[in-house]
């Protein structure tokens, strides 16, 4: 008898989905909240989870990331909404739902949905990139070293001089294997004791610490104080100073705590010799999760890689490795693919914006105007494209908006919509 967990906080609903499921010979279990909803995944492991969007302490999307995050996604996920757009229902699938029913459900809808859902295979979710995948790389092994020195001495680790994607492989090397992983920057909900426990052993991670925004900040803190009653590694990430954090209007306090013991990470613009071999192992990693289909590198493409100027540095070249994998119409990888990439004509690549005269300028006002230029001339030189754009410059797609916004760059929603 299949275990169906329906989560909604409406109680009216809730009785009323147990009944008819119930009827249908379905064992049926129901949870108000994400709380209760956490407890009863964790406890019963449910066949199918009816997942309501809109709930008073954190939403269903919310939840939904925090299971897919923490590995916990191992059952299918149906949505239920009555406000239900065409937005949220791509977000969620995106995430991981495998259906969405929008409200007022009709019974044979109801059940349809149940029975395809229950037929749906939830593919075991793949091993995440980490340094391991690297050992043949002198500057990434020792890298790794120096990590698990670093996190064996302190629960609060710093990566400097890091974001994005790089950042994510160190802390998932730190991660013991089917331990808890919760992102705290994904975070959009106070968090709370229980989400805590439920990450017991495992890790937190912050992508880069300058796209937190003041609800994440104390959350940072709120785990800060609670590391070692969990047994959590809080691995953050950020590439500039760490003054700028103050300068920003976070805490001092906080400020100097994150910053007690740091990793410094390499800089790929400084090791040509090592991009060749972490190239070739990038792809292997990839072909191997079936993320892009069975591809190598010729010679002349791994020569291409090592005269590149990654300017976008670790972020950069890993994007580059996945597009030329999915963009190569053969087998090998060839020195014609790599030139397509990341060769331009110089009529058709814009020109880095001139010199500034920002030294008069408070040291605010001054960045503010950088930060302006800087994705404005990316998004020139990718033409739009947010996708290049959030890998040329180490940021998520979500946090690359935000910035966006928050600057007042603008942006052509139809080409970020086009790439979905």
């Amino acid at each position: 008898m299949a275990i169906i967990l329906v989560v909604d906080d409406e109680v009216g609903i809730r009785e009323l989905l147990s009944e008819i499921l119930i009827d249908e010979g379905y064992d049926v279990r129901l949870a108000e909240n994400a709380t209760a909803a956490r407890l009863v995944r964790n406890e019963l492991r449910p066949d199918l989870v009816l997942l309501d969007i809109w709930m008073p302490d954190t939403d269903g999307i919310s939840l939904l990331k925090e299971w897919h995050a923490a590995g916990h996604l191992n059952m299918p996920v149906v949505m239920m909404s009555g406000h239900g757009t065409i937005d949220s229902a791509v977000e969620a699938t995106r995430v991981g739902a495998v259906d969405f029913l929008e409200k007022p459900i009709a019974l044979q809808k109801l059940l349809s949905t149940v029975k395809k859902a229950l037929k749906h295979e939830v593919a075991p979710q793949k091993p995440p990139l980490t340094l391991d995948a690297f050992a043949r790389s002198p500057l990434l092994k020792d890298l790794k070293k120096r990590l698990e020195q670093a996190a064996g001495k302190t629960s609060i680790l710093l990566l400097k001089s890091a974001s994005g994607s790089i950042a994510e492989i160190c802390a998932r090397t730190l991660q013991t294997p089917k331990t808890p992983w919760l992102d705290l920057s994904a975070s959009s909900a106070p968090l709370t004791q229980e989400m805590l426990e439920n990450a017991s052993g495992g890790i937190l991670f912050v992508a880069d610490l300058m796209l937190l925004g003041k609800l994440q900040q104390k959350n940072l803190a709120f785990a800060l104080d609670r590391l070692d009653k969990y047994k959590l590694q809080l691995v953050a990430a950020h590439s500039r100073a760490l003054v700028t954090l103050e300068e920003a209007g976070w805490d001092p306090g906080l400020v100097a705590r994150l910053g007690e013991v740091w990793v410094s990470l390499p800089q790929l613009s400084g090791h040509a010799d090592e991009v060749p071999e972490v190239a070739a192992l990038i792809l292997a990693h990839l072909v191997e999760r079936k993320d892009v289909p069975p591809r190598v590198f010729s010679s002349g493409a791994l020569n291409g890689l090592r005269l590149h100027h990654w300017q976008g540095e670790w972020g950069e070249l890993l994007a580059t490795v996945r597009n030329l994998a999915l963009s190569a119409l053969d087998e090998e990888i060839a020195v014609e693919d790599v030139e397509s990439i990341l060769l331009r004509d110089a009529g058709d690549a814009p020109k880095a914006p001139p010199a500034l005269p920002l030294f008069n300028k408070p040291l605010r006002e001054a960045r503010e105007e950088f930060e302006r230029l800087y994705f404005e001339h990316h998004l020139k030189l990718e033409r739009g494209n947010m996708t290049r754009v959030a890998d040329k410059t180490g940021l998520e797609r979500t946090h690359l908006y935000r910035k966006l916004k928050q600057l007042g760059v603008r942006f052509s929603r139809k080409v970020a919509t086009e790439e979905v």
